[in-house]
């Protein structure tokens, strides 16, 4: 059965991720192929409403049950939506995964990268992405686009050093499997940073095609 690419976008908030992850299925689209947008949390019906309490400005939850929450989000998106387009051979972009776990529980909130990876690995069934773009930008720039858009979530709202924490810990997920990440400067336009992507994309399904 073909199986279909697993493309996921990381980082800081405001970095751009949910722009790029939209401009890079439009483009997959026009170009023929059968493309799934997604994102976490809130992949599915469980999911959005698991969103709505994890992002809840006026909402507080501790480490542990935020954490636990996104798995079960995960656990429901990979099941429902994620594999089932896998298994039709359909290229599926998601707009965060398990690395945004690892890198905002497992190290910002200290509950430990071996125990995130542990969970997750059920919660996912192994599933890991073919490529991770990690948009990458200083994390006080990134807080500033968030409160442009004027959204600001929960996690927005967190002091800068946890946003630091966090894109240290994205920049050393990278560093620990660079066959599998793609670190792009998010600080270009967005144009640019598109174009860089598709490029990249491109080469490696050509790549994976021989």
């Amino acid at each position: 059965m073909a199986k279909g690419m697993f493309i996921t976008f990381e980082g800081v908030e405001g970095s751009g991720k949910s722009t790029q992850a939209r401009l890079l299925s439009a483009s997959l689209r026009r170009a023929g192929r059968r493309a799934l947008l997604t994102s976490e949390p809130g992949g599915t019906p469980l999911g959005r409403r698991i969103r709505k309490a994890l992002l809840d400005p006026a909402g507080r939850v501790v480490p542990m049950a935020e954490w636990l929450l996104f798995e079960a989000d995960r656990a429901a998106h990979v099941r429902q939506v994620i594999l089932p387009a896998l298994r039709r051979g359909i290229t599926v972009v998601c707009d965060r995964y398990s690395d945004s776990s690892r890198a905002y529980q497992g190290f910002a909130r200290g509950i430990g990268l071996a125990r995130v990876d542990a969970v997750d690995r059920v919660a996912t069934g192994g599933l890991k992405p073919g490529l991770t773009i990690l948009l990458d930008m200083p994390a006080g720039e990134g807080l500033s686009r968030a409160r442009r858009r004027g959204r600001m979530t929960r996690i927005d709202r967190e002091r800068a050093r946890f946003h630091g924490l966090v894109r240290a810990a994205f920049l050393s997920l990278a560093r620990r499997e660079p066959r599998r990440f793609a670190v792009i400067d998010a600080r270009e336009p967005a144009r640019a940073v598109a174009a860089r992507i598709g490029a990249l994309v491109e080469c490696r399904r050509s790549r994976g095609s021989r």
